[in-house]
């Protein structure tokens, strides 16, 4: 059988047969003209019991696991970001780990690399008192990742919006960090739907003023700099920072709506990846992105579009929750056991958000292994009250 019933947002039922293809995988790893950073996600391990809230148990082999996954297909890892639940599930403590054992993993496979995300999570918002705690905050997690040999990416912090009170705020603490980094950060400008604790970023909930507000840091430190990752869900705003980026410093589209036609580019100027739906359809975006290497505009808009309705899905309001599809999908595509979550992120979404996840995927050819796929997805709903009898 190759079928299986899914709800409607109507309330009425549907036998749904699969359509989809496969992606073929690489022999070897691609190469890219592209950057391309997959946001990797962590893998919970049930069968411990801990604090799912506070102390979350990981999987530690079947997580990285899914790591050499990612490089073989030809990307680099961008870790202990967002989507790895990063102040959502994964506490510093669990992100300490996970960047020892990806550091050691990456320096035993020709060609991985990775970036690793650095913030201030261990400092409670409520806990900042002033900027200094804020840059102490910083230099302790920037400090780790540099100390275990790895690069930052400077992620946005929740306490530096609590207490900064003007865009001056914001070029003193990053001018302080900057200053100090043995190598080039990338910067991280993540917006209030992803977060809602970051609203008004950058000294202003304006997006001019904001925009004029990060360039000036980026201009101040531009030798620190290697990129930055926006992820604004507005393909506009990302071209207007993309045109005045200073000569040298990357762009990074963060953009989970948008991104085949901000990686294609204008023509003039394109933006290169740090994306947490690479996590999620990553075969697809490989073959997209090595066929962009050959100039294969066909190839590459033809596997990656068919993508975007499915990662605008996974990424709908409340778009924090977006760990959830992502998470979907690599435990229907087998890289998992299981589908749960830390801090039992699994239940953020519904099954009706889940069922289309599935027709999405379905049709874009994301399903790598259909008949493992359909088994699970049946047995989730299943469990969510839609009778799979028929």
């Amino acid at each position: 059988m190759t079928s299986l019933t899914l709800p409607r947002q109507d309330g009425s039922l549907e036998q749904y047969r699969l359509t989809g293809t496969p992606i073929e995988r690489p022999n070897t790893p691609p190469t890219f003209n592209r950057i391309a950073y997959a946001a990797a996600h962590v893998v919970s391990d049930p069968l411990k019991d801990l604090d799912p809230w506070g102390n979350p148990a990981i999987d530690w082999d079947v997580t990285m696991a899914f790591r050499h996954h990612l490089w073989s297909l030809g990307f680099k890892i961008a870790e202990a970001m967002d989507t790895a639940q990063r102040g959502m599930g994964l506490a510093w403590p669990g992100a300490q780990e996970l960047i020892r054992r990806s550091l050691s993993d990456a320096r035993q496979v020709a060609g991985a690399d990775l970036a690793c995300g650095a913030g201030t999570d261990h400092l409670a918002p409520t806990d900042a008192r002033s900027l200094d705690d804020v840059i102490a905050a910083y230099e302790e997690q920037v400090g780790f990742v540099e100390g275990e040999g790895g690069r930052a990416i400077m992620m946005a912090s929740r306490a530096l919006a609590r207490v900064a009170r003007s865009a001056d705020d914001y070029r003193l603490v990053y001018g302080r960090i900057l200053g100090q980094t043995r190598h080039k950060v990338v910067l991280h400008w993540l917006g209030d739907m992803f977060d809602p604790q970051l609203r008004g970023y950058w000294g202003s909930e304006n997006f001019d003023q904001a925009l004029d507000t990060v360039l000036s840091i980026i201009e101040a430190n531009r030798d620190k700099v290697e990129g930055i990752k926006i992820s604004l869900l507005d393909n506009a705003k990302e071209v207007a920072l993309r045109n005045r980026l200073p000569e040298g410093v990357l762009c990074f589209t963060g953009d989970d709506f948008n991104y085949a036609e901000l990686i294609e580019g204008d023509g003039t100027k394109y933006s290169h990846a740090l994306l947490g739906i690479f996590d999620a359809v990553a075969p697809s975006a490989s073959k997209a992105l090595a066929a962009l290497a050959k100039d294969d505009l066909a190839t590459f808009r033809g596997v990656i579009e068919p993508t975007v309705p499915l990662s605008r899905k996974i990424f709908e309001a409340p778009t924090q929750y977006y760990k959830a599809g992502v998470v979907l999908l690599v435990w229907l595509n087998g890289h998992q056991r299981h589908f749960t979550m830390p801090a039992g992120m699994q239940s953020a979404r519904g099954v009706l958000h889940y069922a289309d996840i599935f027709r999405l995927a379905d049709r874009a050819n994301v399903l790598d292994r259909p008949e493992l796929a359909l088994q699970r997805m049946k047995s989730l709903l299943s469990t969510l009250g839609v009778d799979q009898s028929a």
